[in-house]
This record gives C-alpha cells, structure tokens and sequence, in this order.
C-alpha cells in the first residue's frame, strides 16, 4: 500500500510504502487505542453521568444493568444445588458407615443398638430447594455426627486391638509342632516311682533337639535348672496365667526376655527327672494348674472364650 501526504502550504510531498505486516500491525494499533478511548469515554462520561445524576443517564445505566441480579441469583441458586446434592451423597455415605459401624461393634462385644443411639442423624438433603441457613445447618448438623462416629470408631477399634492383645496372650499354640501328647493332664502311674500322683502338664515326645515354642506371646520370669524340670523356662501371659516348659536340653531365652506366640525358646531333652527326651508343658493361672489340652483345643473363638472364662481369664 502506498499512502502520499502533500503540504500545500510547502509545495511538498511525501510517499509512504506499507507492507502486509506493517498494516496488520498498524490495524491492530489503531483497534487497541479504538478500544481504550471507548474505555476511557465510558469512564470518563458514563460513569461520571451517571454518579452526578445527568439527564437521561440513569434510565441508561438501569437498562444496562437489569438483569444483574436475575444472573447473580442463579448463580448463587446454582452452587446451593450442587452444595445440597454433594450434602446429600455425603449423608448417604454417613448411613452406609453407621451400618458397617453397628456390625464391627457387635465384634467388639458391644452393643449396636448403643453405637446407633449415640449420634442419630438428621434427614437426608432432597426433594426440594434449600435456602443457604438451612443448608449451613445441615452441614454443621454432619460435621457434629462425623465427630461423634470418629470418637466411637475409635473406641471400638480400642477394644478390637486390646481382645488381640489379650488373645495372643492366652496359650492356643502347640509348643512342639507336630507331635501328639503322650502322658496327659491329671492322675496316672509315675514311671519312676510307681505309684499314683498327679501329672500337672502333658508330655510331647520328640527327638532331642526338636524345637520347643512359645504357647503364646509374654515375658520370662523363670529360666534355671530345676532338680525335677531340668532346664526350665516360665513365661508370663498376664492375667495370672503362667506356662511352664521343663526337661530342655537347650534354652535360648533368658528372664525378662518378651516372647512372641511362635517362638522357638528351647529344644526338647531329658534333663531333670525323665525317662526319655520330651517336653513337659504346663498351664498355671493363679498359681493352680490346669490341663493344658483345653487351652490347646480352643481352636476357634468361642472355645477360646469358654477356656478363658473357665480359666478365670478375661478375654
């Protein structure tokens, strides 16, 4: 593009040559300072018309500005819904973890019917349109009963962990693997003597060296050579239940070590007072002996329960 400007006052001319980029760019000048006269016109002079009462600019500012409010309610309209209906899936879910609540606390040996009357719940959001106090409400509403299901959780999760506890300390576990008793609990012949007294274990007879473990998980009290036991390890269990383990001909635990369920503590022997290499393996709760076999034989968890109550143990 070729523009000439002529000064008629000089007699003068001047050519001027604009390439394609030069007028897309002088275009695009021109368009940004069309729009920022535009902005300051309306600044300047509508604003202004308008904040100082002029004829005719108020009817003007009223038409342009009419349905700001219209826009402004539904947005707000439109959030309250999509707050209502995230509420709602929210309460559903609250109902779903007060259900699984009510089942994982009748495991914990409470009562459901406690866990549901301690937070009840208010009615699900739906069904109609909810103004913004009445949603605030609700959502305090549920804050307050989440609360309340985290204290309970954790309450019965307490109670899970303390019958885990207390279950790894009651003595289930054979102290030597696959092997059937073989003299068991009360009154039989003594081999030594021959006459009748009472046998206050069972007796596993094994190889020399087979590995003895611990019944359950506790502490060593007792770890000496006994006249009658030989090598003798006592492990406490808590709740004035003791095991005993005697005839050893090997030990690998010391006192004031703490076991767990499944350990090996020693190996199998004939040390102290026996005949032949076994294991004698006693159960002591409040310093009475009691048959071993039954605590073995609680397989299941109400048998463990029947055992521990019957050995004055609290489950």
């Amino acid at each position: 593009m070729h523009i000439i400007i002529t000064d008629a006052w000089l007699a003068k001319s001047r050519a001027m040559h604009l390439s394609g980029l030069k007028l897309v760019a002088a275009l695009a000048l021109a368009s940004v300072l069309l729009m920022l006269s535009s902005i300051a016109t309306y600044h300047w002079i509508f604003l202004e018309g308008v904040r100082q009462g002029w004829p005719g600019f108020a009817s003007v500012a009223r038409i342009v500005h009419q349905n700001e409010p219209e826009s402004r309610d539904a947005y707000l309209r439109a959030n309250l819904d999509a707050m209502a209906r995230k509420l709602g899936e929210m309460q559903a879910r609250m109902m779903q973890i007060d259900s699984l609540g009510e089942r994982v606390a009748g495991l914990a040996g409470l009562n459901p019917a406690e866990f549901k009357a301690q937070g009840a719940g208010g009615a699900l959001v739906g069904g109609r349109e909810l103004v913004l106090n009445e949603l605030l409400t609700a959502m305090d509403d549920l804050e307050d009963l989440t609360g309340t299901r985290v204290d309970l959780l954790t309450v019965i999760e307490s109670r899970l962990f303390d019958q885990k506890i207390r279950r790894a300390m009651v003595p289930t576990e054979p102290p030597v693997s696959g092997v059937q008793v073989g003299s068991p609990f009360g009154f039989r012949i003594d081999p030594i003597t021959g006459r009748s007294a009472l046998h206050t274990g069972l007796d596993f007879p094994a190889d020399t060296g087979t590995p003895i473990l611990a019944a359950a998980g506790g502490v060593v009290v007792v770890q000496e050579y006994h006249v009658a036991y030989g090598n003798m390890v006592e492990i406490d269990h808590g709740n004035n239940l003791i095991t005993r383990y005697a005839h050893a001909s090997a030990v690998h635990v010391k006192k004031g070590d703490i076991v767990k369920r499944g350990q090996k503590i020693a190996e199998v022997g004939s040390t102290g007072r026996s005949t032949g290499p076994h294991l004698h393996f006693e159960v002591w709760v409040s310093g009475v002996p009691q048959d071993p076999q039954r605590f073995l034989a609680a397989g299941d968890d109400a048998g463990l329960r029947q055992v521990a109550r019957s050995a004055e143990v609290k489950p």
